[in-house]
């Protein structure tokens, strides 16, 4: 095997390791007006629940009023109830 095709398998398989990392990647941060929480997984939201999704790194402007409220399972905030679906 020549230099070149190491370099070439090398480049390959790095960028599949790349892709699978991202594509298991789901964490995620959710808003619903001035609330948010974190989730391990990126649902489909309904429309009627406006959600915003954010990358897990988002970080809310200094002067924002967000509140966090944690939460597992598959659902939204809507003001100050956990609705499920």
């Amino acid at each position: 095997m020549t230099a070149r095709m190491k370099t070439l398998a090398a480049a390959a398989l790095g960028a599949s390791a790349l892709a699978f990392s991202a594509a298991s990647a789901q964490a995620a941060i959710v808003c619903s007006g001035s609330i948010c929480w974190h989730t391990t997984e990126r649902y489909d939201y309904p429309p009627d629940a406006r959600v915003v999704i954010h990358d897990d790194s988002w970080k809310p402007a200094p002067d924002a009023k967000i509140t966090f409220r944690e939460r597992s399972g598959r659902g939204y905030w809507r003001e100050d109830k956990w609705v499920e679906w």
